[in-house]
C-alpha cells in the first residue's frame, strides 16, 4: 500500500500567509512517474523537429498570455519583488522560444574517412538522438527561469522530462506544467513530482532516468552526483558561486558601485548564484567607491514584494535570513566593519555593506546567499586576481577598468566560466554558456549548449559509398 505523507504547505515568506499545499511525493510516486516517462520518451523521440519546435512555441505563447498572473504568484511564494518576477517570466518565454529554434538545429557531422589509409571509399556521418528521460531539479531562487532552461532543452532534444519544483515555491512552476499539458505534450513526456529533497535523490538514483540536471548548492551537487554514479546517468551541474568584482583605480566608480547595488543588494534579494559576493577595490579609489556604494544602498526600499516600488523583499525563509545574519556576524568577528544595513525582521534582511574585510576570513570565502556586499582592498590588480581565484568556486567574475589590455589580461587569469568587463557578475543571457569550473560544477547551460547535452551521438558508416 502506498505510503501516505502529510502535504507540504506553501507560504508567502514575508507574511506567512498560506498560498497552497503540495504533495510530499514518496518513492511509489517516483516509480509511477518514471514508468510513464518511458512512454513519453518514445512519443517525444518519434516527434519530428518541426513538431517539437511548434510545441515549445505554443508553450511560450501560453506562458506569455498568463505572464502577469504568473509573476504575481511567483513573487508571493518566492519573495522577489514583482517587477523582478515579471522579468523572470519574460525570460522563460524567451527561453522556450529559443529552444524551439534549437530543436531544428541539432546537427550531425560528416567525418572524412579518407583521413585514414584504406578507408577512402567509405562514408561516415553522425546523427544526434535523444538521450532519454531527463530529471530537472529546480532551485528556489529563479524557479521559472531555471525550470525553462532544463525542461525546454529536454523537450527540444526529443526527451521526456521529470521536473522536481522547489518545495518552498513550486506554484508558478506547477501552473506552467498545466500549460505544457494544454499545449499538447505527449502523455508522460512532461511530469511534475513535488516534495522534499528525497524526490531529487530518488530521481538521481533510479534507472530509467538518463540524465539529471541540477541547479543548487555544491553540497547538493555532490550528493546528486554520488547517487547518479550507480546507474552511470549523465549529470549536469550548475552549483554555487562566490563571484568577485574587481574595481581598478581607473574605473568608473559610480558604475562600479551601481553594479554592486543592482547585482547584489537588490536583484533577487541577493539570492543569486552569480551575484556580486566579494568586492575588491584598489587602494586609490577605495574610499570614493565605498561612498558611492553607501549612497546607492541607502536608496533601496525593503518591504512587501507585491507592493510597487520595493527593491528588496523577504528571503525565501526566515531560516535563510538567519543564515545571512550569522554570516555577517562572522565577518564582523573576523575584523570587518558593518557600515550599512544588516538588520533582520523575520525573513527580511536589510542590505548590508561591510568594509575592511580580511582576505583570510573564512566567512569571506563562503557563499553568502543574501543582500550583503563585503568590500576588501588591494594594491596590485594581479593580487586581486589571486584573491578572487582563492575561492573554491568558479562561476563568474567582473573587472572594472578603462584599460582594455588590463581587462583582457585579468580576464584571462581569472579561474571562472565568465568574466564581465565593466558590469555586474549578475548577468545571464540565455544564449550564452553559463557555468564554471571547480566547485561550481563544470557544466555549461544555455540555448546552444543544453539541448546538445541532452542528446547522444550515433555514428553511421556506409561501406563503399564512393564506389
Amino acid at each position: 500500500m502506498p505510503t501516505r505523507t502529510a502535504p507540504l504547505p506553501v507560504r508567502n515568506p514575508g507574511t506567512g500567509e498560506p498560498l497552497g499545499e503540495i504533495e510530499d511525493s514518496g518513492p511509489e510516486r517516483v516509480t509511477v512517474a518514471i514508468a510513464a516517462a518511458a512512454h513519453g520518451q518514445r512519443e517525444m523521440a518519434a516527434m519530428p523537429a518541426h513538431a517539437r519546435a511548434r510545441l515549445l512555441l505554443t508553450i511560450a505563447d501560453l506562458i506569455e498570455a498568463e505572464a502577469d498572473d504568473l509573476a504575481r504568484l511567483l513573487a508571493a511564494e518566492n519573495g522577489k519583488p514583482v517587477l523582478q518576477t515579471t522579468d523572470e517570466v519574460r525570460a522563460a518565454v524567451r527561453i522556450f522560444r529559443g529552444f524551439a529554434g534549437e530543436a531544428t538545429r541539432l546537427f550531425g557531422r560528416q567525418i572524412p574517412l579518407d583521413a585514414v589509409p584504406g578507408l577512402e571509399k567509405h562514408l561516415a556521418v553522425t546523427v544526434r538522438e535523444p538521450l532519454g528521460p531527463v530529471a530537472a531539479l529546480v532551485p528556489f531562487n529563479y524557479p521559472v527561469e531555471l525550470y525553462a532552461h532544463k525542461a525546454a532543452a529536454a523537450l527540444a532534444a526529443g526527451n521526456a522530462v521529470l521536473v522536481h519544483p522547489p518545495a518552498r515555491c513550486p506554484l508558478a512552476v506547477l501552473r506552467i506544467g498545466e500549460l505544457v499539458e494544454r499545449a499538447g505534450a505527449p502523455e508522460g513526456a512532461h511530469q511534475m513530482i513535488t516534495g522534499g529533497v528525497r524526490v531529487s535523490q530518488e530521481l538521481a538514483s533510479r534507472p530509467g532516468v538518463a540524465a539529471v540536471s541540477l541547479t543548487g548548492s555544491t553540497t547538493a551537487g555532490r550528493e546528486i552526483a554520488r547517487r547518479a554514479a550507480d546507474t552511470l546517468k549523465k549529470v549536469h551541474l550548475e552549483l554555487g558561486g562566490n563571484d568577485a568584482l574587481i574595481v581598478c583605480d581607473d574605473a568608473d566608480i559610480e558604475a562600479a558601485a551601481e553594479a554592486v547595488v543592482l547585482g547584489r543588494l537588490a536583484r533577487g534579494n541577493g539570492q543569486i548564484c552569480c551575484a556580486v559576493k566579494r568586492v575588491y577595490v584598489q587602494d586609490g579609489v577605495h574610499d570614493s567607491f565605498v561612498e558611492a556604494l553607501l549612497a546607492g544602498a541607502a536608496k533601496l526600499s525593503v518591504g512587501d514584494q507585491l507592493a510597487d516600488g520595493n527593491d528588496v523583499g523577504p528571503l525565501i525563509s526566515e531560516q535563510a535570513a538567519e543564515r545571512v545574519e550569522s554570516a555577517v556576524a562572522a565577518l564582523v568577528t573576523d575584523g570587518a566593519r558593518k557600515v550599512a544595513g544588516g538588520a533582520r525582521r523575520g525573513a527580511f534582511y536589510d542590505p548590508a555593506v561591510l568594509i575592511g574585510v580580511p582576505e583570510d576570513s573564512p566567512a569571506f570565502a563562503d557563499e553568502i546567499f543574501g543582500p550583503v556586499a563585503p568590500v576588501a582592498r588591494f594594491t596590485d590588480p594581479l593580487d586581486a586576481v589571486r584573491l578572487a581565484n582563492s575561492s573554491p568556486y568558479g562561476l563568474q567574475a567582473a573587472v572594472f577598468t578603462r584599460d582594455i589590455q588590463r581587462a583582457f589580461t585579468l580576464a584571462g587569469r581569472l579561474e571562472v566560466g565568465g568574466v564581465v568587463i565593466n558590469g555586474s557578475t549578475a548577468l545571464r543571457a540565455e544564449n550564452l554558456p553559463f557555468g564554471g569550473p571547480k566547485d561550481t560544477g563544470g557544466s555549461a547551460e544555455g540555448l546552444h549548449d543544453t539541448a546538445l547535452e541532452f542528446t547522444r551521438q550515433k555514428t553511421i558508416i556506409v561501406m563503399g559509398a564512393f564506389g
